[in-house]
């Protein structure tokens, strides 16, 4: 099994080291071994969900995986930056075709994703309403 260090972790999660060692006194790591003062943390761990930020408020342990997961899927994002000006560009457009077409949707629009896509590039997409476009 690969492991890493708390100073490795702290950098792949971008929380400071200090705070990995005290999840990992506090076992909310899990998997981790203490060699003398160092912990050894698998290298696949998920970084835990950061207790402090909901203090006084009460969240069920169903969603602990949720956030966890939302914490890594982040972190892996923090770690590939800086974005190229390419994959920013994609990432703006595909958000843009996304939102127009889900705030369309609300509003009882009937095009489809690939059509909102064509239409804010400016195709007509013939047989439907003009109130659609």
């Amino acid at each position: 099994m690969e492991f890493m260090t708390a100073k490795e972790a702290a950098a792949r999660w971008g929380i400071s080291d200090r705070r990995v060692r005290i999840l990992c006194a506090e076992g909310k790591i899990d998997g981790v071994t203490q060699k003398g003062r160092a912990y050894l943390i698998p290298a696949d761990s998920l970084k835990p969900v950061d207790g402090r930020a909901y203090r006084g408020v009460e969240l069920s342990e169903q969603y602990a995986p949720l956030f966890a997961a939302v914490d890594a899927q982040k972190s892996e994002l923090d770690r590939r930056r800086p974005l190229t000006q390419g994959e920013l560009q994609r990432l703006r457009d595909e958000f843009l075709v996304d939102f127009t077409y889900n705030s369309n949707a609300i509003e009882g629009n009937t095009l489809t994703l690939k059509e909102t896509a064509l239409a804010l590039e400016g195709v007509t997409i013939d047989k439907k309403p003009l109130k659609d476009l």
